[in-house]
C-alpha cells in the first residue's frame, strides 16, 4: 500500500514542517511530504523544505491579510491536488482557511496551535498564557474548520509554566512538544482509526 501524501502550509520558519518531514523520513510517520506551500514569498521555511528535498513554493494571496478565501484558497487546493496530496497540515500558517480549500479537503486539514485550546486561540498564544498567569499551557492538534482555532481536538500535550519562565522560554518548551505531538496526531488521523463525534475525536 502506498504511503499517504501530505501537503504542508507555512508562513514562517517552518520548524513544525521540518519535524514532520523528518518523522516521515525516519519512519515514525507512514507518509511522505509531497508539497510545501507558503503565503509569504520569502518565508524561511521554503528554503528549509528545499534543503530537505521537498518541493516548495509560495502562492501569495491577492486578497485579505487574515484569511485564505475564494480564488486564493482555490489556487492552494489546485496545487495540492496536482501534487496528489491527500491530507494537509498547517504548520505556522497565519491565515484562517476558508472555502474552497476546506471543501476540497473535508476533514483532512489539520493544524497545531501553541496552547491548550479552547484557551488562548489566535496570535501569540504563548504570551497570552504567560500574561494570564496560568500554571499549565501546552499545544493542541485539531481539525481545521472555518473558525479561528476552533475545530475538533485530536491531541494535546501539557507544558507546565515555571515560575521563572518568560513568554519566550515558555514558547521554546512548547515548541519542543509540538514537534513530537504533531507527528503522533497526524499518524493517528492517517491510520483512520478514529471518528469525530460532535466536537470529540475518539479512537475506534
Amino acid at each position: 500500500m502506498s504511503r499517504k501524501r501530505i501537503g504542508i502550509m507555512i508562513s514562517g520558519r517552518g520548524s513544525n514542517m521540518a519535524a514532520l518531514i523528518v518523522a516521515c523520513r525516519e519512519g515514525r510517520l507512514d507518509a511522505e511530504v509531497a508539497l510545501v506551500l507558503s503565503d509569504v514569498a520569502d518565508a524561511e521555511g521554503l528554503e528549509r523544505a528545499e534543503n530537505l528535498d521537498v518541493p516548495a513554493r509560495a502562492i501569495v494571496p491577492k486578497k485579505y491579510r487574515t484569511k485564505l478565501d475564494g480564488d486564493d484558497a482555490r489556487a492552494y487546493a489546485e496545487a495540492f491536488r496536482e501534487a496528489g496530496v491527500e491530507f494537509i497540515c498547517l504548520a505556522g500558517f497565519m491565515r484562517i482557511v476558508k472555502a474552497p480549500l476546506l471543501e476540497a479537503f473535508p476533514g483532512r486539514i489539520l493544524n497545531i496551535h501553541p496552547s491548550l485550546l479552547p484557551s488562548f486561540p489566535g496570535l501569540e498564544a504563548q504570551r497570552q498564557a504567560w500574561e494570564h498567569g496560568v500554571k499549565f499551557s501546552g499545544c493542541t492538534v485539531h481539525f481545521v474548520d472555518a473558525s479561528l482555532d476552533g475545530g475538533p481536538i485530536i491531541a494535546q500535550r501539557i507544558v507546565p509554566v515555571l515560575d521563572d519562565d518568560t513568554a519566550e522560554t515558555l514558547a521554546e518548551r512548547i515548541l519542543t512538544e509540538e514537534h513530537e505531538l504533531y507527528a503522533e496526531a497526524v499518524g493517528k488521523v492517517l491510520s483512520g482509526r478514529y471518528r469525530v463525534m460532535g466536537r470529540r475525536v475518539v479512537r475506534t
